[in-house]
């Protein structure tokens, strides 16, 4: 968590999201966090969530020294109890969900060859079922007001696909395709549905990490650097603002350049 001196120093651009509710999955480290703090920084009310009692305990604490308003939820969103909970208890204390963000995932990949069936059926709970209900229940609350937005992370190994990306890609895959559709049954109820497929980006594992991966990492990008949170954060609040308001059904790719290119420029063709 930055310090207050660096807490402050995150730009509010959008004044317009002051006051409005934030439920963000998987939001106490890496890009869920950087996201809270965006958002806080905005003055939305954001809800804070992982399945680790501690990490949302410390993240609301900091985040409230900082005078964010925050609720801290438990949950897994894989599990029907946890969806359940997250929306029932933000309703119980906001009375509303303005912007629903789903960066809660299971990360893990394997081949083809070295996966299990245990392994996909968890990420497809985590990765699809879970983002599919909160987005539901959500839509649900949203429509009585005719506005609202949803947004899920997805990962540039979407539509680029990982070496050992299985079966995570897959799963992204299917929630971007998941976005465009509600994106398109959504529309004319106000209700604006996008995706952001981050990069590489930069947390505190990277830092005690070997110096030459990262630069050998960095060295493969277009704009040779990692992102970092706040970026994915940034892509969120403006996503959530009114300047995107004809935005819909579109997945943002922040991730240095790294799917615009064919090779990298040592590794030309």
């Amino acid at each position: 968590m930055p310090d207050r001196e660096e807490y402050l120093a995150i730009p509010a651009r959008y004044p317009e999201l002051s006051g409005k509710v934030a439920l963000v999955t998987g939001s106490t480290r890496d890009i869920g966090r950087g996201i809270a703090e965006r958002l806080t920084r905005e003055g939305m009310k954001v809800v804070i969530n992982s399945r680790t009692p501690e990490a949302v305990e410390e993240t609301t604490d900091d985040l409230r020294s900082n005078g964010a308003d925050v609720l801290p939820i438990v949950a897994d969103v894989s599990e029907d109890e946890g969806i359940k909970r997250l929306i029932g208890d933000t309703m119980d204390h906001y009375g509303t969900i303005d912007l629903l963000v789903n960066n809660a995932a299971d990360l893990r990949r394997r081949t083809l060859l070295d996966g299990t069936e245990e392994l996909l059926d968890i990420q497809l709970a985590t990765n699809v079922r879970g983002p599919y209900l909160l987005c539901l229940r959500s839509a649900e609350i949203m429509r009585e007001k005719g506005t609202g937005s949803l947004i899920n992370i997805s990962t540039v190994g979407a539509i680029r696909a990982h070496h050992s990306g299985l079966p995570y890609d897959a799963t992204k895959g299917a929630l971007d395709a998941m976005t465009r559709a509600m994106a398109a049954d959504l529309g004319r109820e106000g209700i604006r549905v996008n995706g952001i497929a981050p990069g590489p980006i930069r947390d505190k594992r990277e830092f005690t990490g070997d110096p030459e991966k990262v630069k050998s990492l960095r060295a493969r990008l277009p704009l040779g650097m990692c992102g970092l949170p706040h970026d994915i954060g940034a892509a969120v609040a403006f996503l959530a603002s009114e300047d995107a308001f004809f935005i819909t059904g579109q997945i943002i790719y922040v991730d240095g350049g790294l799917t615009a290119q064919l090779t990298p420029r040592d590794a030309p063709i």
